[in-house]
């Protein structure tokens, strides 16, 4: 998969489980060793560990992209985006995105 097939499953799953669209980029970071995936704040991007893909399956890199999208959309609206609050908790619950990627 590369970074284009990513940006549109990553769009679909947005309007699909969270009936909102992503409107940043998302992409592939080889960088990443100790995490599934990150939301970064200051660009509203997304990026993912290949190797959640590569070492695992898509089930498991759609569970790590619905939680990036609870971040990103929690954050765009205002709303408390971190692990620890309870909004983070049940919008993940909810949208049966990974709480912690393997």
């Amino acid at each position: 998969m590369d970074n284009r097939t990513l940006q549109t499953l990553v769009e679909e799953i947005s309007k699909d489980s969270f009936h909102r669209p992503f409107l940043h980029q998302a992409r592939f970071n080889s960088r990443l060793r100790t995490t599934g995936g990150r939301y970064l704040l200051s660009s509203h991007d997304l990026e993912f560990n290949p190797l959640m893909l590569t070492e695992f399956d898509l089930a498991n890199l759609i569970g790590v992209i619905k939680h990036e999208l609870v971040h990103y959309h929690l954050h765009l609206q205002g709303r408390p985006y971190q692990h620890k609050d309870q909004s983070f908790k049940r919008l993940l619950t909810d949208v049966g995105g990974l709480r912690y990627a393997p």
